[in-house]
Parts: structure tokens; C-alpha cells; sequence
């Protein structure tokens, strides 16, 4: 094994260790009043306690599912005898990460809008560096998993010669990211059913019919609100994003192990994507160190803060890079298709930016809708997040296009390396996961310090500097969800190729030594992913592809209804009871007397708790029902159509929500009337409609992309020995 890879472990417990000292930072730093800090223990206990009723149910679906996994491995020999216990350790390590950024996040709330009493950079510096623990500890704690099970593996097959090792131990590894996945999956639907339902049952019963301002503390559900904030945009988030950069990094080593077979080059092509991670986080510290806001304290201001430090970091992989490649003994091929992908993510951040910021005409325009009532504001919320869709794919089409061609040299006959540039350009995307998911994070942070701040009766001018950093957190939202769906298309299609190649080795386990692939004896060792592809029959005149294709497609349809219908359930539960206590508790409206919180709480917890295990259970079934009935054909035509349809689906869903959020926070600057208006209460009702596009339905998919192609690569051995 190569010293180089010791630079991955190191750089995970570097990214722990300032992980640690963030967070001992922000701690140190004052909290506020009592009231402050009472508030803010209330948002505390109901996030800890709803993860903590989570990780039960989550518990026990990973047991049921170890069981399964163990009677696959060990009863019929049908998978690999690691996975019934490596999943659950990035399964762990995922939830444990969400959980490590939660703790984070409520600690920060008070202490941010505290910090904005003083200054607008103040109130960033607190939430910022509460969110690079997030981002941190995700790529942190990632990259340990995958060393950790890459030397164990390593060690364990030693008596493997070295090129069928390397293949053996990348496409093992691939299977493990069920864990990560699954957990992944069950976090952001949980959490987004949780979040949502307290968040419309505010805006609908408070801010249209009562006329209270957010985040009132006569609404009783506020505070559910701010968990939920908590419990979907941080712990969720955390899940999600580990898994995407722990998937994107697995899938590009197997790739690599396939593309070089039998190369002297082989190792280090498997080595190059953590070691990429690696420079990621040391190069994503730097940019962290030079987030800060200089001169006029304003929206533009933060951003252009935050673009600095994202900036610094990408620039300095795309040096770095280009000299690990010429280490490690590769040309500029492979470095030309790392930038594409890391170019790519950036353009689909922009764009991104530009239909969710309020800066920009498209948010601007669904805010001047507003004047005419709620219908517009929903039409044009939808037509602006439909029009949205195109920049991203197109990037994403050319930064593949690039990628693949770059590392292939434009030549088909070496088709494998230029699915490893695919897989490399995933991995580039998500390289500064480290400071591009700190200003994800800090954004539920400013806003639950909004929250804070009008709940405690702090002075209108911290207000308007925790609803800046507000605004802005929407955006950077915004832009965090693009990265993570953008690497996600790039990530499910290296492990659609990564499915094919765990074909090759059922068939070596089921014991064929040759195959018949156009009308000649091929040894199984040495035929290629096209040859497979043959052998098995995989075009699109074949019935079961397209019938796969149609399957998949609706699935991603019927996955967003699932999640938005849950949402809907859960809200008008929510909307009973803070209707029932203005009506039953007399003197919540003049500040008499103190609303029940708790039932707010144990009403979203209860249905995201029992909302979340249909959509997993669908994720985690169809993979095994398709292999089954329509074979290899039917599951690729599945997973290719739930990854063209579901990546469209998610930018839309993404870029929509944000802009109907942020044309309500425009209107509430002043615009159109302002606070209380009529146009105001119209973009509530649009935000309403967008608040389970963004934060449940559509994050929720970039998940369901890869979990599905893991479970079928899991599903390699049942689907081969039912056809």
C-alpha cells in the first residue's frame, strides 16, 4: 500500500480536530439573556429527543435489514460476507454525523443572534463556524470509514494478487454505502416531514389568520418550527451530504480499479479519489480561515464573503490536484476531468444562486406576482423552478461529456477510463464538501437565531441582521442542494457501472468460468463492461429495458408524492392543534397566558417518525422486485430512469422552493407592502407550497438515486439466480 494513503486518515482527524475547536469556540462565547438561553433549551431538548426517537426506529430497520443481509451472504452465498456489518458502520458514522452538527447547530442559535446584537460579522463568524463543524465532521468522519475498511480489506485479502485484490476490495466497498444511504434517506424524509409540518402550520395559523409575526411566541408552534430546522436542515442534511461524499468516493475507486486493470497504474488509480478528499479538507480549512465580512454590513456582503472562502478552497484543488495526478503518475487527462466536475458544481451553484437569490429577477418576479394573490405566486414559483432545470442539466451533460472525454482521450476503445474521469468529476464536485457544506449549515442556524431573537424581544436592528444572514442561508441552501444533486447524477451513474462490474463477479461466484457474448466463448475474468452488456441483452429495443426505464421514472414521481402528501398529513395536524389552543387557551394572543409546545412537538415527531418508513421501504424493495421479474435489463433500465427522471425532478423541486422562500423574505424587507400585506400573506402561501420542495420531496432524491443502485448491486446474486 502506498504511504500516500496515509494522508486520508490524516486529513479526517484534522478535519475532527478543527471540528473540535469550532466547536469549543463558539461555547466559549456568551449565550444572552435568560430568556435567550430558556429558549433555546426548549429547541434543544425537542431535537435531542426527536433523534433520539429516530435512531429507534432507524435501529430497528438496520437490524431487519442485517438479517436479510446475513441470509444473502451466508445462507445462499450470494453477496459478499462484509456487508451484513460494514453497512452499519456508515449507517453509524452517517447518523452520527448529523447528530455531531444538531448538537452544534442548537448550541449556536443564541449565541448568533447574541452576536448580532454587536455586528453583522459577528452574527457570521458564530453561525459559520458552527457550520464548519457540520462540514467537518462529514468529511471527516467519511474519509475514516473509508480508510478503515480499506486497510482492513486490504490486510485481509493479501493472498490475492494485486490487481484482482484491488477490483475485489473497491467493488466490496461499494455495497457499503447502503448504510450511509439508507440512514441517509430515513434522516432527510424524517426530518423534512418534521420541519415542514410545524413550519406551514405556523405561517398558515400564524401569520395569515392570526397576522403574528414569525416566529412569535404566542404561536405554539414556534418552537416546533425551530427544532425542525434542527432535526431536517442540519441533522438531515448531515446524513445526506456524508453519504454523498462517501458514495462518490467509493464509486470512482472501483472505477479505477476496472479502468486500469491489469496496470502498473491500477493502485493509485484507486487511491486518487480519497486522496482528492484528502487536499479537499485541508484546502477547504484555508478557505474557512477567510470567510469574513469586510465594510458594509449587507446581504451582498455575507455572499461575497462566503464565495471568498468557496473560491480559495476550489482554486487551491485545482492546483493541487493537477500536481497529485503528475505524483501519482497520471497525465492530464485525469486532473483535466477532476476540474470538470469541480467546474460543473460551481455553474450549477450559480445557477442555483440566481433563481433562489432575491437578488435576481426570477425571485424578484414571483415576489411582484404576490400583488395579484396566491395562485400567481404559485404558477410563477413553478414556472421559474421548471426554466431552472435547464442550466443545471446542461452543465451536468457537459461537464460528463468532458470528463469522459478527457480521460478517455475522445477514444471509445477506452470506454472504462473515461467512466473513471465520471467518476473523478463526482469526486471533484464534492472535494470542498468541508467549507461548501459550512455555508449550507449556517443557514438553519441564522434562522433559528432570527427565531431567537423575535421569541426573546431583542431590538429590531438584530432582527434584520439574523433575517440577512437569513436570506443569504436560503440561498446558500440552495446552492448546497445543487452540489449535492449535481454529484449525485455524476455518483449513480459510476455505480451503474459499478453494477455492471459486481455482474462480472456473481458470475465468477455462480461459478461461470465462460460466457457466450456474440456467438464466441468469452473467459468471464476477462470480459469487458460492453461485452456484459451483450451477454445480457441491455438495449433499448429490449422490452425490459424500457419497461425498467418507466418503472424507475414513476418511481421517483411516486417517492416525491409519498413525501409530499406526508408533509401535507403532518401540517394539518399541526394546523388543528395551534388553531385549538388560540381557541381553547385563553389569553395566548395579548401574552396572558403561555402556549403548549410540546404537543407542536409530539405531533411532528409522531408523523415523521411513521412517515418515513413507506418511502424507505419502496427505495429498498423495487431494486429486488425488478431483478427479480425483469433481470439485469429490467434493473438497468430502472436505475436509468429513476436517475434521468429524478435528477430533473430535484433541481426543479430545489430551485422552486427556495425562490418562493426568499420572494417571501423579499416582500418582508418592504416590498409590495411588506410584513402583513396582502401580497405578504400570498407569498406565505407559495413558501408553504415550497417549504417540502426543498426541504423534504427534493433533497430527498439525490438519495434515492444511489440507494437504489446499491441495493442493486446487493441484489447482483438474487437477480442472477432468478434469470
Amino acid at each position: 500500500m502506498s504511504g500516500l494513503f496515509w494522508l486520508a486518515p490524516l486529513a479526517g482527524l484534522t478535519a475532527l480536530g478543527f471540528a473540535a475547536y469550532f466547536y469549543g469556540q463558539m461555547m466559549q462565547t456568551d449565550e444572552g439573556n435568560e430568556t435567550m438561553r430558556t429558549i433555546a433549551g426548549y429547541v434543544r431538548e425537542g431535537a435531542m429527543a426527536y433523534l433520539k426517537q429516530q435512531y429507534k426506529v432507524v435501529a430497528c430497520l438496520f437490524g431487519c435489514l442485517a438479517v436479510f443481509l446475513a441470509i444473502l451472504a451466508y445462507g445462499f452465498q450470494l453477496q459478499n460476507q462484509w456487508v451484513p456489518f460494514a453497512f452499519l458502520s456508515s449507517g453509524f458514522l452517517s447518523g452520527l454525523a448529523g447528530f455531531l452538527g444538531m448538537k452544534t447547530a442548537t448550541a449556536a442559535s443564541a449565541r448568533t443572534a447574541e452576536a448580532a446584537r454587536h455586528s453583522l460579522n459577528k452574527g457570521l463568524m458564530i453561525a459559520f463556524r458552527s457550520g464548519s463543524v457540520m462540514g467537518l465532521v462529514v468529511v471527516g468522519l467519511a474519509i475514516l470509514d473509508y480508510s478503515f475498511w480499506f486497510f482492513v480489506l486490504n490486510r485481509f485479502t493479501e493472498n490475492i494478487p494485486a490487481g484482482e485484490r484491488a477490483t475485489l476490495i473497491t467493488t466490496t466497498m461499494v455495497t457499503f454505502g447502503i448504510g450511509a444511504s439508507l440512514n441517509a434517506l430515513l434522516a432527510r424524509v424524517g426530518g423534512g416531514v418534521f420541519t415542514k409540518a410545524a413550519d406551514v402550520g405556523a405561517d398558515l395559523v400564524g401569520k395569515v389568520e392570526a397576522n403574528i409575526p414569525e416566529d412569535d411566541p404566542r404561536n405554539p408552534a414556534t418552537i416546533a418550527d425551530n427544532v425542525g430546522d434542527n432535526v431536517g436542515d442540519v441533522a438531515g442534511m448531515g446524513a445526506d451530504l456524508y453519504e454523498s461524499y462517501y458514495g462518490s468516493i467509493i464509486a470512482a475507486a472501483s472505477l479505477g480499479a476496472i479502468a486500469f486493470a491489469n496496470s502498473d497504474l491500477q493502485w493509485n488509480a484507486v487511491l486518487a479519489p480519497v486522496l482528492v478528499g484528502a487536499f479537499g479538507i485541508f484546502l477547504s480549512l484555508v478557505g474557512i480561515f477567510n470567510v469574513k465580512v469586510t465594510g458594509a454590513e449587507s446581504g451582498k456582503a455575507i455572499l461575497k464573503a462566503l464565495d471568498k472562502g468557496i473560491h480559495i478552497a476550489a482554486g487551491g484543488l485545482i492546483v493541487v490536484s493537477y500536481f497529485l495526478c503528475r505524483i501519482l503518475g497520471f497525465d492530464a487527462a485525469l486532473w483535466s476531468a477532476l476540474v470538470a466536475g469541480l467546474i460543473t458544481g460551481i455553474v450549477i451553484g450559480k445557477g442555483c444562486e440566481y433563481y433562489t437569490s432575491s437578488d435576481y429577477s426570477p425571485t424578484r418576479r414571483i415576489a411582484e406576482k404576490a400583488d395579484t394573490g396566491a395562485g400567481p405566486v404559485v404558477i410563477g414559483g413553478l414556472g421559474e423552478g421548471m426554466i431552472s432545470t435547464l442550466l443545471p442539466v446542461f452543465a451536468v451533460v457537459i461537464g460528463m461529456a468532458l470528463a469522459f472525454g478527457f480521460a478517455s482521450h475522445f477514444q471509445l476503445s477506452l470506454f472504462n477510463r473515461g467512466l473513471y474521469g465520471i467518476g473523478l468529476a463526482a469526486v471533484g464536485m464534492l472535494s470542498t464538501l468541508g467549507i461548501t457544506l459550512a455555508t449550507d449549515a449556517y443557514g438553519p442556524i441564522a434562522d433559528n437565531a432570527g427565531g431567537n431573537a423575535e421569541m426573546s424581544g431583542l431590538p429590531e436592528e438584530v432582527r434584520t441582521r439574523t433575517d440577512a444572514l437569513d436570506a443569504i442561508g436560503n440561498t446558500t441552501a440552495a446552492t448546497g442542494k445543487g452540489f449535492a444533486i449535481g454529484s449525485a447524477a455524476l455518483t449513480a451513474l459510476a455505480l451503474i457501472a459499478s453494477y455492471v462490474q459486481e455482474l462480472k463477479m456473481g458470475l465468477a461466484r455462480a461459478g461461470h468460468t465462460t460466457i457466450m457474448v456474440d456467438g464466441r466463448s468469452v473467459h468471464v475474468s476477462d470480459i469487458d463492461l460492453i461485452q456484459l452488456m451483450h451477454y445480457f441483452d441491455v438495449h433499448l429495443l429490449n422490452p425490459k429495458v424500457l419497461m425498467g426505464m418507466f418503472i424507475g421514472s414513476m418511481l421517483a414521481f411516486v417517492f416525491c408524492g409519498l413525501s409530499m402528501n406526508a408533509v401535507g398529513r403532518a401540517a394539518s395536524k399541526m394546523v388543528d392543534e395551534v388553531r385549538r389552543q388560540f381557541r381553547e387557551i385563553k389569553g395566548i394572543l395579548t401574552g396572558e397566558a403561555k402556549p403548549d409546545y410540546s404537543l407542536c412537538v409530539k405531533i411532528s415527531t409522531e408523523s415523521a417518525q411513521k412517515e418515513m418508513i413507506v418511502p424507505a421501504i419502496l427505495c429498498v424493495s423495487f431494486p429486488f422486485m425488478v431483478g427479480v421479474l425483469l433481470g439485469v435489463p429490467g434493473v438497468i433500465g430502472m436505475l436509468a430512469g429513476t436517475l434521468s427522471s429524478g435528477f430533473v425532478l430535484a433541481i426543479f423541486m430545489a430551485n422552486a422552493g427556495g425562490a418562493w422562500d426568499n420572494a417571501k423574505k423579499y416582500i418582508e424587507t418592504g416590498k409590495f407592502g411588506g410584513k402583513g400585506s396582502e401580497a405578504h400573506k400570498a407569498a406565505v402561501i407559495g413558501d408553504t407550497v415550497g417549504d417540502p420542495f426543498k426541504d423534504t420531496a427534493g433533497p430527498s432524491l439525490n438519495i434515492l438515486l444511489k440507494l437504489m443502485s446499491i441495493v442493486s448491486i446487493i441484489g447482483v446474486g438474487l437477480t442472477l439466480a432468478c434469470h
